[in-house]
């Protein structure tokens, strides 16, 4: 089978859509459907995997897991009613309060990213986690000189102040040649066949395959709960308004 097309790469505010059936498969007791494209976010980069329906007139199928593997989509579920044969065209609908939060997290651990370079310090980003249960991104760097109480609030006030800019979200797709001339490594993390994508929060960009607000100001506000070492690591746990 082809790579699935995957459309959240481009519009990553769209939860309603259309695809075509590839194929139907059973393994280990559950059903997975391929599709030649999807909007479905597949779990990676610290983003939990959308749910929702793909649906014909006569077959509903409940979508409760969503995941890459070589290139592929699998959506992991059961059918509700009928079923689907190959070359079936289907309606795509992604859970669409599920995927807002998870927009806003995702976006929200960039923001920090964002009010860190303001603040004039120069942490690396090397792990985020955007889960609901207790979302906080990781760097590496020294927090000799910092007074954490006193950061955590600066840092808290930034990205408001921030959200409150209301900056236009964009995308721009590159290879790993140009990511690298644009000063940015190639994440470890990337699935091999992914597309390489430059997330911009106005001139500030991260490569990221992730969904996000398409303006900042959707967050309404963020909170930064601590700022503790955690491995040898800087971690900083935030959140955003429910």
């Amino acid at each position: 089978m082809e790579p699935t097309k995957l459309l959240y790469m481009e519009d990553m505010a769209a939860v309603e859509g259309t695809a075509t059936i590839l194929e139907v498969v059973e393994l280990e007791g559950k059903t997975i459907v391929f599709l030649d494209q999807t909007l479905f976010y597949a779990q990676g980069g610290g983003q939990p995997y959308d749910k929702g329906t793909i649906t014909t007139g006569s077959a509903t199928f409940e979508v409760e897991e969503v995941r890459y593997m070589d290139g592929m989509i699998k959506h992991i579920g059961h059918f509700t009613r009928g079923s689907f044969a190959s070359g079936d065209a289907v309606g795509l609908h992604v859970e669409p309060v599920r995927r807002a939060l998870h927009c806003r997290l995702h976006s929200g651990g960039h923001m920090v990213d964002l009010a860190l370079k303001r603040l004039g310090i120069a942490w690396v980003p090397c792990k985020g986690y955007h889960f609901p249960d207790g979302p906080y991104v990781e760097y590496s760097g020294s927090l000799d000189g910092h007074d954490r109480d006193a950061l955590r609030a600066e840092l808290e006030k930034t990205c408001n102040e921030i959200i409150a800019e209301n900056i236009t979200t964009s995308i721009e797709f590159v290879d790993a040649e140009e990511l690298q001339k644009r000063g940015f490594a190639v994440p470890p993390t990337l699935a091999p066949g992914k597309p390489l994508r430059i997330v911009y929060y106005g001139d500030f960009g991260v490569p990221c395959g992730g969904t996000h607000v398409s303006k900042l100001s959707d967050l309404r506000s963020m909170s930064i709960r601590k700022i503790k070492l955690e491995g040898g690591k800087i971690r900083v746990a935030y959140d955003v308004e429910r």
